[in-house]
């Protein structure tokens, strides 16, 4: 299994999220965080914006599910311009389930 986390610009999160479930990945974590990349925030006028509001996505899948679900983001998200995101792909040990106790793997 993988786990794969997505950094996303918050106005394209819910086209992310709508593709995701319309491709049967409805199991994600989303959440509001703040962040910089290479830009180094934004500049607008006067005034310096060091971090800026993005959407990270986590998600776990199954091995042979990782390049469609990373296609899926990347076409999704896209717009062209700086700051549309990134993508990290982590291996995942196991899993646990805290109502059960069953662990996955």
């Amino acid at each position: 299994m993988k786990m794969i986390r997505a950094i996303v610009r918050p106005e394209m999160a819910d086209v992310v999220a709508d593709g995701l479930a319309d491709s049967g990945f409805n199991s994600m974590t989303k959440m509001s965080v703040f962040g910089r990349g290479k830009q180094k925030g934004l500049t607008v006028g006067n005034v310096h914006y060091d971090e800026l509001p993005k959407i990270l996505f986590i998600i776990v899948v199954d091995d042979k599910s990782v390049e469609e679900v990373v296609k899926i983001i990347q076409y999704k998200a896209y717009t062209g311009n700086e700051g549309d995101g990134k993508i990290f792909i982590s291996p995942v040990e196991s899993v646990l389930t805290v109502r059960t106790g069953s662990k996955e793997i």
